[in-house]
């Protein structure tokens, strides 16, 4: 009624590729390149509901391959070994997927605390048996960086132990690069249905969240060593 929601099939994961691209856009138009020291770029994989398992995927060697090729080019073509390691130890993932947002008629299918609500912001997922890729340290350089935005807290999300729970791209990518990555999303209703639902504003935040995280990412890594 106060057209605070989105409806519409593959929200999972339509909607993060739409944030992705619109943060890095909104970076480069606000002149992010002009004082950006990083390589910035998205990556949208194939597959991630049937295992990622192929070519296209991010089983495959995509992403290690595209942080080898630019190491390479920007030593003038040397491949050195110790330079694509370095490359990958400062690198970082945001996994973002969409997040199961707590339903008003099946609340106790969330653990209490770890509810997350549609339109209050993204949703940072945990999972003791690295079902998600997320530990102490990405979770702290995320929510530092949405502080930095100026937006909402970032919401938790730990599935119920005596649930089954899925995964996404951040541990395979984590597993075949070594790369940091933390899985995340906005919350929404309804996945894989038909007629998914979330909020309008959730895709302001997420936006926003990206912008910050191509802008402030760097400087939030290094105050973590100093």
């Amino acid at each position: 009624a106060k057209s605070e929601f989105v409806h519409c099939a593959r929200l999972d994961n339509l909607a993060s590729c739409f944030l992705a691209l619109r943060g890095l856009v909104e970076h480069v138009d606000g002149s992010g390149l002009e004082d950006d020291e990083e390589i910035s770029l998205i990556a949208l994989f194939d597959h991630e509901e049937v295992g990622s398992s192929s070519t296209t995927g991010a089983g495959s060697p995509i992403m290690a391959e595209a942080v080898r090729r630019i190491s390479s080019a920007l030593n003038a073509g040397d491949g050195d070994p110790d330079l694509y390691a370095s490359a990958l130890a400062k690198s970082f993932v945001l996994s973002v997927d969409q997040a199961h947002a707590v339903h008003p008629n099946y609340a106790s299918k969330h653990e209490k605390g770890h509810m997350p609500l549609m339109n209050n912001g993204m949703v940072i997922k945990r999972n003791s048996n690295q079902r998600y890729a997320t530990n102490g340290i990405t979770g702290f350089i995320v929510r530092e960086c949405a502080r930095l935005a100026g937006l909402p807290p970032v919401q938790e999300f730990v599935v119920r132990n005596d649930c089954g729970c899925g995964s996404t791209i951040g541990p395979i990518i984590s597993t075949a690069t070594g790369i940091r990555a933390i899985d995340m999303g906005c919350p929404q209703l309804s996945m894989h249905s038909i007629r998914e639902t979330m909020g309008v504003s959730d895709l302001t935040h997420g936006v926003a969240l990206f912008r910050s995280f191509f802008k402030n990412f760097r400087e939030v890594d290094k105050s973590i060593s100093r």
